[in-house]
């Protein structure tokens, strides 16, 4: 679905990632490593909130390098940053409705899938979204992103600053809406043991470069630590 070939990209003159190339399919893609290893950098590249210095990128075999940020969420990619990722002052239903701008299906259909996946949402529907705790933020975050019908959700450190619990909860969703809706994950994450449960592939970042890609099922301790300078 997406292909990464040769890809660096920074801030102004500042590089960060330098000749990273990878592909993601049907699964859950994810990207690990230490504090600014370029997780972040990484996925702001892919939702071209960062432009490309070089190399290219391709969504379906189209060629995206140059298409602005907001092309992407109608052909099927959607972007949950890390914080500021929700409307404080709209509520619950609100922030949802919002996602539901992109893609034809029932409105009604959509919102009724979110909260059989995220319970917790349709308790709060109308509250405003900056009355909930972190963790469901965070789903909200998600679940407005499935609003959008896509085919891919770039998921950038969704378990920060959550507690242990909602950590569970959450990845487990991520889980399912892989399983259950079909959504190719890239999830870029510094909790790795949570990641490697649910991930089908992993793409490890050291300072802005690849130090490893296979699966997931694969990666053993030792490589972990050597690629978070352990």
């Amino acid at each position: 679905m997406l292909d990464v070939k040769n890809l660096h990209s920074g801030y102004g003159d500042v590089a960060v990632l330098r000749d990273v190339s990878f592909t993601v399919e049907n699964e859950i893609f994810a990207v690990l490593g230490a504090n600014g290893a370029g997780k972040t950098t990484l996925l702001k590249t892919l939702s071209k909130l960062l432009p490309v210095s070089s190399g290219s990128l391709s969504w379906l075999g189209e060629d995206i390098t140059g298409t602005p940020a907001f092309d992407l969420t109608a052909r099927g990619i959607a972007y949950v940053p890390q914080e500021q990722n929700v409307f404080p002052d709209l509520s619950v239903a609100e922030n949802l409705s919002l996602g539901a701008l992109v893609g034809t299906r029932d409105k009604q259909m959509r919102l009724d899938e979110v909260f059989d996946l995220f319970p917790r949402l349709a308790d709060r529907r109308g509250q405003s979204a900056g009355s909930l705790s972190g963790g469901e933020g965070q789903m909200l975050a998600v679940g407005r992103a499935l609003m959008q019908d896509p085919k891919v959700i770039l998921l950038d450190e969704p378990s920060a600053g959550l507690s242990p619990l909602f950590v569970d909860i959450l990845f487990e969703k991520i889980s399912d809406a892989r399983t259950n809706r079909g959504v190719s994950i890239v999830l870029a994450e510094q909790n790795a043991i949570k990641t490697l449960e649910i991930a089908d592939r992993v793409l490890v970042l050291s300072l802005g470069e690849m130090h490893l890609l296979k699966d997931a099922k694969d990666l053993d301790r030792k490589e972990l630590m050597e690629a978070y300078h352990i």
